[in-house]
């Protein structure tokens, strides 16, 4: 039985982004060559300037078919891009991969969202809301935490 992320799903899936649990069953079937995403690790280092911020997740997929994240859309920014970094530089990308049985990690340092001209300067404390659309799946909902400027996760290495 095949079954649609609803509503429901979606708001499971941006609840346990704020969790900062980094796995959840979406509701698809891996079996049918579908991913199956969730996001987790959200945050967003608070901004020291007033025009952008940036923005860090990681989406787990946990299906059979790979995806890529297109777009992101939030309520603080009037723009949010995509960006990759290579060789040290960054520069902006039309989507990211998000591997079938992987993950899309975006990292300070690495594969990472700009938010630009920022409609607010997001404090530490605060929670920002973003939709994620990707080329396969249904928009995913996140409520990303504002963390102090120099905020660095944990990491399992």
């Amino acid at each position: 039985m095949r079954r649609q992320l609803g509503p429901p799903a979606l708001v499971l899936a941006g609840a346990l982004a704020l969790a900062g649990c980094g796995g959840s069953d979406s509701g698809g079937d891996s079996a049918d060559g579908k991913a199956e995403l969730s996001v987790g690790s959200a945050y967003m280092p608070q901004p020291v300037s007033d025009e952008m911020a940036a923005g860090f997740f990681t989406v787990t997929n946990k299906g059979g078919a790979a995806d890529e994240l297109t777009s992101v859309t939030s309520d603080v920014a009037g723009q949010v891009t995509v960006h990759e970094t290579v060789g040290g530089a960054m520069q902006e990308v039309k989507d990211l991969k998000v591997p079938a049985h992987g993950e899309l990690v975006l990292k300070s340092g690495g594969d990472h969202l700009m938010f630009e001209e920022l409609k607010r300067k997001p404090k530490e404390g605060q929670t920002v809301t973003l939709e994620l659309r990707f080329a396969r799946s249904g928009p995913v909902k996140v409520e990303m935490p504002v963390k102090s400027a120099t905020y660095r996760p944990k990491t399992g290495h």
